[in-house]
C-alpha cells in the first residue's frame, strides 16, 4: 500500500468478529437523511423525478475518474507499487493486448486518490453520488465482486449460531458466507419449473417461517434470478419488517432495475435493507466491480464497514473503483434512454424467435403465478428441436459465433445490455432460424434434451451438520456408488448459474446424485467437486 496508509490512526479488533474496527465516522458513504431525499418505498412506478440530481451540481463530473486521470498525468518520480511503475516495465505480451494506458492508471492508494476503508475525498464523493442515484442511504464500492458484498451483508447481520432464512437455490457465495460466520441456514424451497431449470417464487414460502420456533437474524433472497425472474420483494420486505428482521437481496443481475419504466423496480424501492449489485453485468463497470447498498435503520452500517474491511483487499484496483464511478456517471446522464435500444432489441428478438417452430421463449404464461421478468434477459427453449441447451449452444457458436450468457439442459439465456448491437441480434435470429429449419422436423420423435422428471431436486434436504461444522470436519474420499446416505463434505453445483446441488453437512440423497450425474451427462460443468469426473465424492468422516 502507498505511504498515505501510515497516517491512519491505529485499528482495534472486534471481540466477536475478530475484524478490524473502523475509526469513528471513517466510512460515511452517503448523505444524511436531511441532505438526501430517499424515495418512498411504497411508490409503485418509476418516474424521472426519482433521480433528480439538482442538489448535487458537481455530479456531472465523475470525481474518482477525474482524480485518477490527474494523478496519472503528473510527471512524478514514482517509487511505489505496483512493480510495472505506471507501465514502464509492463509485460509486453499484455501491452500488445491492451496497450499501455491501463498500466498508466493502475495506481495504488495514493493520498490524492483516497482510501477504500476511510474515504474522505474523491472516493467518498463517488460513493455518495452512487448512493443518491441508486436510492440508498449508504453505498460501498466493492472490488471483490458481489460475492464479497453478499458475504459482508450476511456477516453484518448474523452472529455465530443465528438462523438465516435462505432459499435453497441461493448462489454459492451465500453458502460461503454461512461457513464464514457460522450461521445456521433455514432453507425455504421456491417453486421450481423443470422445463426452464428455474427456481421461481419464494414469497409463499415465507409464510412457513412462523412454524419454526427460532427467530431469524435475517432473510436472504435472490431477485432477479439468472434468468431475470423477480420475486415480490415488497411483500417479503413487509413480512420481514413486521418482525424487525432485515431483508438482504442478492440483486447481482438487477443493478439496472428502476431506471426505465419497462424495467422492474429495484430491491431498495421495494423495501430491502441491503442490496448487492453486480454493476459489471448489465451496467458498464469492469468485471469484478460491484456495489453494496444500505437503506433504513435495521442494519448497523459500522458493522458492515468492519465486515468489508475484513473481506476486501487492502490493495484495491483503482481501475475497478474508477469504473464504478464512471458507470454511475454514465447512468446518471440519462438513465431512461440508456435502456431504450436494448429493450427494443430484446423485444424484437423474442417476438421473432417465438414464431419459429420448435422454439419457445420464457415469458409470464410459463408460471402459475407469474412474477415480473427482466425484459433484457432472453431465455430460449430448444427441447422441442430434440436438442439439449448445451448441444444447441455449441451449434450456434460453431456456426455463427454466437456466445450466450447461460446454458441449461433445455434452454439458453442471452443477456441484452446497453452494448448490444443490431448486427449481433440479426446473427442470433439467423442462428435460431437455421436451428428450427434443420432440427424441428427431423427430431420430433427423438429428443436429446434432458428427460423430464417428476421430482424437485432441491427439496430433499437432510442437514446433519451445519455448513461450517462440515467445512472443518475430517474428510475422506469414497467412490460415488457408496456415497448415498453419507454426509457431503464438498459444495457441488452445475455452473453457471452456481446453484448448489450438494452442500457440506447434508446427507447425499439418490435424487441429488441422479440430478448431478444427469447434469454432467447433458454437458454442464460441475463446480466444486474434487473429482471432476464424479467417480468419487468427498464426505465428512463423522
Amino acid at each position: 500500500m502507498a505511504m498515505s496508509m501510515l497516517l491512519i490512526p491505529p485499528l482495534f479488533l472486534h471481540p466477536i468478529l475478530g475484524s478490524k474496527l473502523c475509526r469513528p465516522n471513517s466510512l460515511i458513504v452517503g448523505s444524511s437523511v436531511k441532505e438526501m431525499a430517499i424515495p418512498d418505498p411504497e411508490q409503485q412506478e418509476w418516474t424521472p423525478s426519482n433521480t433528480d440530481l439538482t442538489k448535487y451540481p458537481t455530479q456531472n463530473v465523475p470525481p474518482l475518474v477525474t482524480a485518477l486521470k490527474e494523478s496519472a498525468k503528473q510527471n512524478a518520480a514514482t517509487f511505489h507499487f505496483p512493480g510495472h511503475n505506471r507501465g514502464l516495465a509492463a509485460p509486453s505480451s499484455l501491452t500488445q493486448l491492451i496497450g499501455h494506458t491501463p498500466f498508466l492508471h493502475d495506481i495504488p492508494e495514493l493520498p490524492q486518490l483516497d482510501n477504500l476503508f476511510a474515504p474522505q475525498h474523491p472516493l467518498l464523493q463517488a460513493q455518495q453520488q452512487a448512493a443518491h442515484l441508486f436510492r440508498a442511504h449508504h453505498t460501498w464500492f466493492l472490488v471483490g465482486g458481489t460475492t464479497c458484498g453478499i458475504q459482508a451483508a450476511i456477516m453484518g447481520t448474523c452472529n455465530p449460531g443465528d438462523t438465516l432464512i435462505i432459499p435453497r437455490n441461493s448462489h454459492l457465495s451465500a453458502i460461503s458466507a454461512i461457513v464464514l460466520c457460522g450461521v445456521v441456514p433455514k432453507y425455504i424451497f421456491p417453486q421450481y419449473d423443470h422445463h426452464w431449470d428455474i427456481a421461481t417464487s419464494v414469497e409463499k414460502a415465507i409464510q412457513e417461517l412462523e412454524l419454526d420456533g427460532r427467530r431469524p437474524a435475517a432473510v436472504f433472497i435472490t431477485s432477479p434470478t439468472y434468468h431475470g425472474i423477480c420475486s415480490n420483494l415488497r411483500e417479503i420486505s413487509r413480512a420481514c419488517h413486521l418482525h424487525g428482521i432485515p431483508l438482504i437481496v442478492d440483486e447481482a443481475h438487477g443493478a439496472h432495475f428502476g431506471f426505465h419504466p419497462e424495467l422492474p423496480m429495484s430491491a431498495l424501492q421495494q423495501g430491502a435493507d441491503l442490496a448487492v449489485q453486480s454493476t459489471h453485468k448489465v451496467l458498464c463497470s469492469l468485471t469484478q466491480s460491484s456495489m453494496l447498498h444500505l437503506s433504513g435503520k435495521l442494519v448497523d452500517r459500522e458493522r458492515i464497514c468492519r465486515c468489508l474491511q475484513t473481506l476486501q483487499s487492502t490493495s484495491p484496483s483503482y481501475l475497478l473503483l474508477a469504473s464504478l464511478d464512471a458507470a454511475t456517471a454514465q447512468l446518471r446522464e440519462n438513465p431512461s434512454s440508456l435502456f431504450h435500444k436494448p429493450i427494443h432489441l430484446a423485444t424484437k428478438a423474442k417476438n421473432t424467435i417465438t414464431q419459429l417452430p420448435g422454439i419457445s421463449v420464457l415469458n409470464f404464461p410459463v408460471f402459475f403465478e407469474p412474477p415480473r421478468i427482466d425484459p433484457l434477459r432472453v431465455t430460449i427453449g430448444v427441447s422441442e428441436l430434440g436438442l439439449s441447451g448445451f448441444a444447441a449452444d455449441e451449434i450456434l457458436y460453431n456456426d455463427h459465433k454466437i456466445v450466450s450468457e447461460l446454458v441449461g439442459s433445455n434452454s439458453i439465456t442471452y443477456a441484452f445490455t446497453p452494448g448490444t448491437c443490431e448486427e449481433h441480434v440479426a446473427r442470433l435470429l439467423i442462428g435460431f432460424r437455421n436451428l428450427s429449419s434443420c432440427f424441428f422436423q427431423h427430431n420430433q420423435s427423438k429428443k436429446q434434451g434432458m428427460k423430464k422428471t417428476n421430482y424437485n431436486p432441491l427439496t430433499e434436504i437432510d442437514m446433519q451438520l451445519t455448513p461450517r461444522e462440515a467445512f472443518f470436519a475430517n474428510k475422506r474420499k469414497i467412490s460415488i456408488e457408496k456415497a448415498v446416505g453419507k454426509i457431503c463434505g464438498e459444495l457441488i453445483c452445475p455452473y453457471p448459474p452456481g446453484i448448489p446441488v450438494m452442500i457440506p453437512g447434508e446427507v447425499i440423497s439418490q435424487t441429488a446424485l441422479d440430478n448431478l450425474l444427469q447434469s454432467k451427462a447433458n454437458g454442464a460443468e460441475i463446480s466444486g467437486a474434487s473429482d471432476p469426473l464424479l467417480s468419487s465424492l468427498v464426505i465428512c468422516d463423522f
